[in-house]
């Protein structure tokens, strides 16, 4: 077994090859989307929030811009709709198709994120997890997708069926999410990297499928509240 200094080695060759190929292969279907978001809406192209990364810091976190620039302020403020009117015309699109996310390419070429990861969060949302959960993904990257990025790929829809969104974010799905991560915190490695990889991928293809019950059967066990939403 690889010892864990070189496994970390090997993880951040391979952010920087994918990261490559990636930008090189999607960069044609890029451009018309930055074209399409240049001349419609706010005329924004990418959305850049600061979240949180390695060791507490924070960092400039790139997306395609799909909502009103102004949109934490507006009513809503950081729960996002299935119809929401904060939505810009294509912003539907690139939210359900995960292309909304392909600038974080940018943010795992340089060493700020990793392919695979925890979920990198506003600092106002990072704070809800508990001190053992920030304790022990504080030493870890951010991911374009992760075990929990995974398991909560249909948030928007489960808080849209809740009334009390903000205490069931903070009391049900952050505890949770705080558990997800930690368990890849203590399971990174270069196999589960390639194991969520390949899961991310066949989940983008169909998105109801539950093929990470399968690919990880370990899994912190699903809250009596979340059972009915995660699938």
């Amino acid at each position: 077994m690889i010892e864990k200094r070189p496994q970390e080695f090997l993880i951040r060759f391979f952010d920087i090859l994918f990261s490559v190929m990636a930008i090189v292969v999607m960069f044609p279907f890029m451009l018309p989307v930055m074209v399409i978001l240049k001349c419609t809406g706010e005329h924004d192209i990418f959305y850049v929030q600061k979240r949180v990364g390695y060791n507490g810091r924070e960092f400039n976190l790139f997306k395609f811009a799909t909502m009103l620039r102004d949109s934490p302020n507006l009513p809503g403020g950081i729960f996002t709709g299935t119809n929401d009117p904060r939505i810009l015309p294509i912003g539907k699109f690139l939210r359900k198709t995960k292309i909304n996310e392909l600038p974080q390419l940018i943010n795992i070429f340089i060493g700020q994120m990793s392919i695979v990861g925890y979920r990198p969060l506003m600092k106002c949302s990072y704070e809800k997890y508990s001190e053992e959960a920030k304790k022990k993904i504080r030493n870890a990257k951010p991911g374009l997708s992760g075990i929990g990025s995974i398991m909560f790929r249909n948030e928007e829809e489960i808080m849209q069926c809740v009334i009390d969104k903000e205490n069931f974010y903070k009391d049900v799905v952050m505890p949770y999410k705080g558990k997800l991560e930690s368990w890849y915190a203590d399971n990174a490695n270069l196999k589960n990297y390639f194991k969520i990889i390949f899961v991310t991928v066949l989940i983008v293809l169909k998105s109801s499928s539950n093929i990470y019950m399968r690919a990880f059967k370990d899994l912190p066990i699903i809250p009596e509240e979340l059972k009915i939403f995660i699938r």
